[in-house]
Parts: C-alpha cells; sequence; structure tokens
C-alpha cells in the first residue's frame, strides 16, 4: 500500500481557528470589515513593534503591488528587485508599468548581493534616472544583509520595499523581519508558517502612510455619501473569513517556529557526514531564520548525487520536494531586463532542492526521509 504524502509545507491548523470563523458568521461580518481583521492587524502591529502600521490585505503579491502605489512608481521608473525569488515579487513592477533592474544574490544569505546592489543604483543614474525602491527578500526564511542595504538606501535616498513574504518570525540582530523596510510585506500563502488561507500584509511605518494603502486597497473610494473616486483602486482587502483563521493561526506562531527550526535541526544531524550535500544554514549569530524550507545545494562530481537523482527518489516514495526559485533574470518574462551579478542566484538554482519542512512531521515521516537521504548516500 502507499504510503501518505509528505508535502513540502502544508497548512496546519491550530485548532481554535474555528472559534474566530464562527464569530465572522454570527455576526454577519464575512467580507471585508469586522472584528477578526481589527484584531488581527493589532496583534501583529504589536508584535512587530517599532512603527508597524499593518493592512491586511489579500495577497503578499497585492501588499508588494501597493508599496509601490505608495512610493509613487510610475511608467519607465526603475525598480531594483532581487532576482532570486518567487515572481510575485517582480509582477507588481510590471503592474505599475516600470523597469525592473534584477540583482544577484551574494552566498551567505542568497539574497541582495550588496556590491550588486550598488552597481545597479550607478547604472539606473548613468541613465538619468535614481531608482524608485529597492525590494529586497529574506529568501526561504533567511534575513538579508539588512545593515550593507539600509547603508545603500540611506546613502542613496532609495526607499526599500522589505518583501518578508517567507519570513515571519526570523530576525536580524534581534529585530524581527517585517521592520526593516519604509514599507515590508509578510504572506499568508496556504504554505506558509502561518496562514490565513490566502492572504498577506502590508506594514506601514505610520499611520497616514496604513490609510493611504487601506484607500487604495478598497477602490479609492473617497469619504463622501455617495460613490466617488479620483484615483485607481483595487479590491486587495483581506476578508474576515480570513483574519479569523489568521487569528487562529497567530496563537500557535511561536510553536510553528519552533517546529521549523527543529526540522533544521534533523537534517544537520542527517548531513553533517555527507560531503556532497550542504545544508542552507545561518550565516552567524546576528541572523535568526524561521526556517520556513530546508534547502539544500548538491556539490562535487559524484554521477550518482545530483538534485535530479535525489527529487526522482522522493517523488517515487511519495515525497515532495522543489527546485530553488528560478532566478527572474533567467524566467522567458524577464530575460530582456537588466541583471547585475555574477549568476550566483543562478548556480544555487541549478544546484538547490527545497526539502519537506512542514511543522506538522511526524516521526514516521522523519524516518521515511531519512531513509531515503542515508540510502541516497550509499
Amino acid at each position: 500500500m502507499k504510503e501518505n504524502k509528505i508535502w513540502l509545507s502544508p497548512p496546519h491548523m491550530g485548532g481554535n481557528e474555528l472559534k474566530y470563523i464562527q464569530n465572522a458568521f454570527d455576526t454577519n461580518w464575512v467580507s471585508q470589515y469586522g472584528s477578526n481583521i481589527d484584531e488581527f492587524e493589532k496583534i501583529l502591529g504589536n508584535s512587530l513593534g517599532d512603527n508597524s502600521f499593518v493592512t491586511a490585505l489579500s495577497s503578499g503579491t497585492a501588499a508588494i503591488h501597493l508599496a509601490l502605489r505608495l512610493l509613487g512608481v510610475g511608467e519607465d521608473d526603475f525598480v531594483i528587485c532581487q532576482s532570486f525569488t518567487f515572481v510575485a515579487s517582480a509582477n507588481p513592477i510590471l503592474y505599475q508599468k516600470a523597469i525592473p533592474v534584477f540583482v544577484d544574490s551574494e552566498t551567505s544569505t542568497w539574497n541582495l548581493c550588496p556590491n550588486a546592489v550598488e552597481d545597479a543604483i550607478k547604472y539606473c543614474l548613468k541613465q538619468g534616472k535614481k531608482p524608485k525602491a529597492i525590494i529586497t527578500v529574506s529568501l526561504y526564511g533567511m534575513p538579508f544583509m539588512v545593515d550593507e542595504i539600509l547603508e545603500l538606501s540611506r546613502r542613496y535616498d532609495i526607499p526599500v520595499i522589505e518583501d518578508s513574504a517567507e519570513a515571519l518570525g526570523s530576525k536580524y540582530k534581534n529585530k524581527p523581519c517585517g521592520t526593516f523596510g519604509d514599507l515590508s510585506v509578510i504572506s499568508f500563502n496556504g504554505n506558509k508558517i502561518i496562514t490565513t488561507s490566502g492572504g498577506g500584509i502590508l506594514i506601514s511605518r505610520n499611520q497616514e502612510s496604513k490609510d493611504k494603502a487601506l484607500y487604495f486597497a478598497t477602490q479609492a473610494k473617497e469619504n463622501k455619501d455617495y460613490y466617488s473616486h479620483s484615483e485607481v483602486g483595487y479590491n486587495y482587502r483581506m476578508s474576515n473569513i480570513s483574519a479569523g483563521i489568521g487569528r487562529g493561526q497567530l496563537e500557535v506562531l511561536e510553536n510553528r517556529i519552533l517546529k521549523r527550526r527543529e526540522n533544521h535541526v534533523f537534517y544537520k544531524e542527517i548531513f553533517k557526514n555527507i560531503d556532497e550535500i550542504n545544508l542552507f544554514e545561518e550565516p552567524g549569530k546576528d541572523f535568526f531564520s524561521n526556517f520556513w524550507l530546508n534547502t539544500i545545494t548538491i556539490e562535487g562530481n559524484n554521477a550518482e548525487i545530483t538534485r535530479e537523482n535525489l527529487k526522482r527518489k522522493f517523488s517515487k516514495n511519495n515525497i515532495e520536494t522543489r527546485y530553488l526559485w528560478k532566478p527572474m533574470h533567467l524566467q522567458p518574462l524577464y530575460k530582456q531586463y537588466k541583471f547585475f551579478g555574477s549568476n550566483v542566484c543562478g548556480i544555487l538554482f541549478e544546484n538547490g532542492l527545497c526539502l519537506p519542512s512542514g511543522t506538522n512531521l511526524t516521526g514516521n515521516d522523519k524516518d521515511r526521509i531519512m531513509n531515503i537521504l542515508m540510502n541516497f548516500r550509499s
């Protein structure tokens, strides 16, 4: 009999979500208003601290789009963007008819390379236009090189959009991801460390910016007794039902972070004696990752030990794995845009694999994973 599927990062309910969903039904607030939304935003804002004004939205992609709108990004503006990321980091640039300028990763965090960022800035300046924003990502839960990127932001006076879609609970120098950008984004998609079924938040640094984000997210309706619209808006607000799921999930967030980090220790023990496989780890004590996904790179000249062979073996045993993100500058959609760097991210893509990292992995699941990895080595 075929064993149950082990998924890469499935949703994991905490048990109290239905209580908050039921409240939405009982009060008949099932759409884009209600106490679940208010409390979800309040709890997140308080936990993030540091002037974090939270707007609950339908997705992390919507949050990035609104961040670009709030920064005034428009047609033919340059926006610097990490290449090694999910496409949702970059697509909103095209929504605004702006021009993405892609930047390579560095090897310690797999995120924006500061030297390549500065090269990209200088290129844009030579074209006669300063970039309107820098989109930096904390990939797989690993914080980016915060000090170096923020120093460039200050020196060249370019705002940062912090895409922490995968990094809720991660920290840099004990400060939470989601608090470093002029505007920051966190995702609650079904595969994230906690979920609202689908959804995200935009984190602003002041109330005025939050109010403007909410205005755009609700079709840019003006405060009048009738429907009046002077600007293009969007239907981006999170529903009260989704926020109810989020409230229940927030109750187990600390446990979910602990479980993800325990998964990392599990993999670390397996890989310590396998020379060909390198587990992606925190580069130093300043970095605290939620290890949303545990990822590896496979190196060396052993023709049997390749990412394709390992992925095939997992699949044969009904276990999901995934290749690392294919960099944006290698995607057909974005191949015509400038890229700065030495293709570190392209090499990572060619050699890397994401491993099952869900917080509901059982002891039996881990035994199945371990057996495959140990037999793969031999």
